[in-house]
């Protein structure tokens, strides 16, 4: 499957597995060849993104229902989703009718998606992409290696036609998928001046496509005929030269074998070659170019390509401190606790995450701290193993609050989320304006989990969590 999921943003293009697709909310599809549609039909409930023509074929041929297929005028810029707007611009990709590259902007920056193309320096004149600065461009890089040498469709045509011209009172067979190489058959009957003969569903898609009328059914009407790809081999073309001669054409970028020596394979690609892939990443100067075929190290032959004011990639949202917290990990440093660093500052730095798998039951740290025994009445404490701010001396102590000045007289909170974990220190004192100590900064089973997100605390017992603080406060209103 040639599709991916963006990080660091809400599209997917091309992929169509909602559960593997994360946050993924914006799906797009490049064109309707098979290798792109895996796992899109008819069962399908989110809207999809593509091409007047791709719209069309996708409702005829996958019966996606109507009500999710969103056809976007090429060349036209379209702003998408709520919240943190996408704005996309598709733009032909000349690879078969129908096909796009998908030109994407917002909050991650700007990303071009080729998916399969064909390169023509027709597209530098492209307004969408003249002079645009892009931090990421996913390129197709199936004839992606130096050893790929294509040429041009015309002239690939031209081969095609001197090799017909070569076999004169011979039928032709042009092998092709199911969608593309439709401007090679009319270039053909438009040389040859004869029918294309192909098969009743062929037809009827050669009418969806607004094509010239060059097709037929009618077997006999003309000597070309364009056959499935699959049944170019060796048994069919003895049973065809039986009949009459015949030779087959196979328009393929791609090596073959040939089982056949009437089998001919003409270099006539709908993929960009190396050549040509190199001429469009040295004119986009992007940042950095990922290849949409997976197992391929291309981008070594574009770095020299790349641009040189290259920029952080937008979608690496990674906090300063937890990248510093890597660093330091890297170059053999102790690294320095973040939560003890914030706390030695005059100005309260706000929330500060570290990985609590460091303070886990198996560290020496861990060992030496003794949680002690209390029992408190306030709701959020735990039976085994309160944890509070301030040593309650007497069971059953109120929490008493001056709600004008803000200074707690006595604060003994805290919350069993569930069965195995101990409770989280809550505090309402007021952020200190001096440095605090050593004897100051929690640590062990509270820095541990001072140090989780809330949510996952809440993940564990959601119910139970909402229920304890329900009951706080209610003893709170009667008290």
């Amino acid at each position: 499957m040639n599709g991916t999921v963006i990080p660091g943003t809400p599209i997917a293009v091309d992929f169509w597995s909602v559960r593997r697709a994360g946050g993924a909310r914006l799906f797009f599809l490049s064109h309707m060849h098979s290798d792109h549609t895996v796992g899109l039909s008819s069962t399908w409930s989110r809207p999809v993104y593509c091409s007047p023509l791709t719209a069309r074929l996708l409702r005829r041929r996958l019966q996606v229902p109507a009500r999710w297929i969103r056809p976007l005028e090429v060349g036209q810029s379209h702003v998408l989703g709520e919240g943190d707007p996408v704005t996309v611009t598709l733009l032909d990709s000349n690879h078969c009718p129908g096909s796009v590259m998908f030109l994407f902007e917002g909050a991650f920056g700007t990303i071009l998606y080729t998916g399969d193309f064909r390169y023509a320096s027709a597209m530098q004149q492209e307004p969408a992409l003249r002079g645009r600065h892009l931090d990421r461009l996913y390129l197709d890089n199936t004839h992606c290696h130096p050893g790929r040498s294509l040429p041009s469709r015309r002239r690939a045509a031209r081969l095609a036609a001197r090799l017909i011209r070569a076999h004169p009172r011979h039928h032709v067979v042009v092998g092709v998928y199911s969608l593309g190489k439709e401007t090679l058959l009319v270039d053909l009957a438009v040389e040859f001046g004869t029918w294309i003969v192909v098969s009743p569903w062929r037809l009827e898609q050669m009418r969806l496509l607004e094509l010239p009328d060059v097709f037929t059914t009618e077997e006999g009407a003309g000597w070309i005929r364009a056959v499935d790809v699959a049944e170019i081999r060796w048994d069919t073309l003895v049973s065809w030269n039986l009949l009459h001669p015949t030779i087959a054409i196979l328009p393929t970028g791609r090596p073959v074998k040939v089982t056949h020596p009437k089998i001919h394979p003409i270099p006539y690609s709908d993929h960009s070659s190396f050549s040509e892939l190199c001429e469009f990443v040295k004119w986009l100067k992007p940042c950095s170019v990922i290849p949409i075929v997976r197992g391929s190290m291309c981008q070594l032959y574009f770095e020299k390509y790349l641009s040189s004011d290259r920029q952080a990639l937008p979608d690496l949202k990674i906090p300063e401190p937890v990248q510093e917290f890597v660093q330091r990990k890297k170059k053999g440093q102790e690294p320095v606790r973040p939560l003890k660093r914030a706390a030695q500052h005059s100005v309260p730095r706000g929330v500060v995450f570290e990985s609590p798998e460091k303070y886990t039951d198996g560290s020496e740290e861990f060992r030496d701290v003794k949680v002690p025994q209390q029992n408190c009445e306030s709701a959020f404490c735990s039976k085994e193993g309160c944890i509070c701010c301030h040593t309650c001396k007497e069971k059953g102590e109120k929490i008493k609050m001056d709600i004008n000045s803000h200074n707690p007289q006595s604060q003994c909170a805290s919350a069993q989320l569930n069965g195995d974990q101990p409770a989280v220190v809550i505090s309402t004192s007021p952020v200190s304006q001096s440095p605090a100590s050593d004897e100051d900064i929690p640590c062990g089973l509270a820095e541990q989990y001072l140090l989780t997100p809330l949510n996952v605390l809440k993940q564990n017992s959601l119910e139970k969590f909402d229920k304890l603080v329900e009951e706080f406060f209610r003893r709170e209103e009667a008290s």
